[in-house]
């Protein structure tokens, strides 16, 4: 808005960067919002359940789950109108039947509420905590514990504002729980996650912290660059493979809104995911263990 010209100081256009001195006068004038209207689009997931009520799907890595800034076209929500035509309105014009996101590079399971009742019933689960979620992780270092929990509260980097990060103070609570399922003599640990809050960017920011990023994490790691420098030459299939973030919802699990029993489902790994496995000769067997309680 300021770049626009929507904000003037003392009569006068000025950069973002400008500082305010004691007795500037600062005036603004919000424009028009502007419509959008979401056009149906392919997009591609895959469907592992489907009622009247809800969907579970499997989101690929890639993909932005609803519209943003930057990215007005080819969401999920794109694809979902384009699957079932209509979708629960309580999340709004841009996020309709979206109940919990993934980040755009995370892989993995999803519910989405078709109906009004399924999103107030889904939601209510959510902000109860009594969702099941667990992801599988591969992240830097064998770390020396089988299993573990963070319970560090997470709020908004206090000077990079598009990053999250750990707070001593006035942060909103987050809770991961953790288990070891492999680790490989690379100086990889691949882990069993499971959040009982679900702040953004939580397991990243959570295992960043610790000193184990996630395995091509741009933002909270050392992303695929750092693989190159070191495996280049050793492990190149496992250069290759590293193109995000490692991290990949393998089991979502609800009460449905309807027929109030709980149901469980499970997604294997997406073919970069067991690319990368595969070159660090880590075999994971489905289905997994139940989820960490």
């Amino acid at each position: 808005m300021i770049r626009s010209g929507c904000v003037r100081v003392n009569d006068a256009h000025t950069k973002p960067s400008h500082q305010l001195k004691t007795g500037d006068q600062v005036s603004l004038t919000v424009p028009k919002p502007s419509t959008l209207e979401l056009v149906p689009e392919e997009v591609p997931f895959s469907v592992v359940f489907e009622d009247a009520w809800v969907i579970v799907l499997c989101k690929p890595p890639g993909i932005v789950v609803h519209p943003a800034p930057g990215h007005l076209s080819g969401t999920l929500v794109h694809g979902l109108l384009k699957h079932c035509g209509d979708l629960s309105g309580i999340g709004g014009t841009l996020r309709p039947g979206i109940v919990h996101r993934l980040d755009k590079d995370t892989s993995g399971l999803m519910v989405v509420a078709k109906n009004d009742m399924a999103h107030q019933a889904l939601a209510q689960q959510f902000k109860n905590g009594t969702i099941k979620k667990e992801y599988i992780a591969l992240t830097y270092g064998i770390i020396s514990h089988e299993s573990g929990r963070i319970d560090l509260p997470i709020s908004r980097h206090p000077v990079r504002r598009k990053k999250m990060a750990v707070t001593k103070s006035g942060g909103r609570n987050a809770l991961t729980l953790w288990k070891k399922i492999a680790d490989c003599k690379e100086g990889f640990s691949l882990l069993s996650v499971t959040i009982k809050t679900g702040r953004t960017h939580q397991i990243r920011v959570h295992f960043s912290h610790l000193g184990h990023p996630l395995v091509g994490d741009t933002v909270y790691g050392r992303g695929p660059d750092a693989l190159k420098r070191r495996f280049l030459k050793q492990n190149p299939a496992l250069v290759a493979a590293v193109k995000r973030q490692m991290l990949h919802a393998a089991r979502i699990g609800f009460v449905h809104p309807k027929e109030k029993i709980y149901m469980e489902f499970e997604s294997t790994f997406p073919e970069d995911m067991l690319q990368v496995l595969t070159a660090l000769n880590i075999n994971v067997h489905f289905p997994l263990n139940k989820c960490l309680t």
